[in-house]
């Protein structure tokens, strides 16, 4: 039986947003694209983020300075968590002990000790859990990893995936300028390459090497009369336990480039690259040597929703798929944990200028 509320009918996936900013905004614009899904709250204390929200929401919508009472008031299913880094720990306690679906956004805490915590907590706890790894949906790269999967490349024996972007966003209060709110570049940036690297190679991680500095962005800002701390630019090169090995370049003033993502997985069998936003994938294969280029096309509509090459949109069929069927989330606690610990030995690694064995950590 279908029971009309407001606009909603009882067989919509009902939404909650904590943080209406940028990435907030995102999750909502593509959720606004989604089959018997809405957007029913939004909570955040920045009246202009609720203003925005507002305005992305077509639809019955109650906005809340405090997402504790956007908890006590609304009815929600799911709750999607896109507060800044350094808040996720305290969010994700009071959430944990609700039953709602939770999808908390990247990364999941910005130490590894608060991930610990909230992994400890998941345990026993019924419901879905979700760690936002948008890259992971991205349909080039999700198409790349299912090439790999699938043998074309062979044993896998390198994989290089290569970042060149803009600078951080303004964000309100731009709070993602200092390690201590966000967990570092290497954590806030690049646990989603991290993430990927573990997704295609299937291992462990044993040991990580970067060297990273901050020569160029927001050097002539200043914050109660301090300078941002983010790196700007690294190279990482990370070792997996049956000997594959993982690159990451990344540089975030090289906004003049062609392809913002470029990832190559080579194997004994062959080479397998994909870019973005080009959204091509080029299969090399040896013996006798060829190369195919396929287009993967996305729609419009879904790229126009946010900053993620349509992935946004794909992670939630993804997460509403699971909530139905009551199926397991394919970004865990777990996952989000080791995306994390090796950003935070990546960042140690730049900072004490030596390889950091995995086990240092207790991994």
């Amino acid at each position: 039986m279908r029971i009309l509320k407001g606009s909603i009918v009882d067989e919509t996936l009902r939404y909650g947003i904590i943080g209406g900013g940028t990435m907030g905004q995102e999750h909502i614009q593509n959720i606004g694209l989604l089959p018997e899904a809405a957007v029913v709250a939004v909570a955040d204390p920045h009246g202009p983020s609720l203003d925005a929200a507002r305005s992305l929401v077509d639809g019955p919508l109650e906005l809340f300075d405090d997402y504790r009472s956007m908890l006590e008031k609304t009815v929600v299913d799911a709750v999607v968590v896109a507060t800044p880094n350094h808040t996720h720990i305290d969010v994700m306690g009071d959430l944990l002990a609700t039953d709602k679906a939770i999808l908390v956004e990247k990364p999941l805490c910005t130490t590894l000790e608060d991930c610990q915590q909230i992994a400890q907590a998941v345990q026993d706890r019924p419901g879905l859990v979700w760690v936002a790894m948008e890259y992971r949906f991205i349909p080039p790269v999700a198409r790349l990893i299912a090439e790999v999967h699938g043998g074309t490349a062979g044993t896998l024996r390198m994989l290089a995936i290569r970042e060149h972007r803009f600078p951080f966003l303004e964000k309100v209060g731009d709070w993602n300028r200092f390690a201590r709110n966000t967990g570092g570049t290497m954590v806030e940036k690049c646990c989603h390459f991290f993430d990927l690297m573990r997704l295609i190679v299937r291992d462990r991680p044993t040991r990580i090497f970067a060297s990273g500095a901050q020569d160029v962005n927001h050097l002539d800002e200043r914050y109660d009369g301090k300078t941002p701390d983010m790196i700007d630019n690294a190279f990482i090169t990370v070792e997996f336990e049956k000997g594959c090995r993982a690159m990451l370049d990344l540089c975030m003033f090289a906004e003049a480039a062609p392809n913002q993502e470029e990832i190559v997985a080579t194997g004994d069998l062959g080479r397998i690259a994909c870019t973005v936003p080009d959204s091509d994938v080029i299969i090399g294969r040896r013996n006798p040597t060829r190369i195919t280029r396929e287009h993967i096309p996305v729609d419009e509509q879904v790229l126009a929703a946010g900053h993620h090459h349509g992935s946004t949109y794909f992670e939630h069929l993804a997460f509403q798929k699971a909530f139905r069927n009551g199926g397991q989330a394919e970004v865990s606690v777990a996952d989000g944990l080791m995306s994390v610990a090796m950003g935070v030995a990546a960042e140690r690694s730049i900072a004490e200028r030596r390889p950091i064995d995995m086990s240092e950590l207790g991994l």
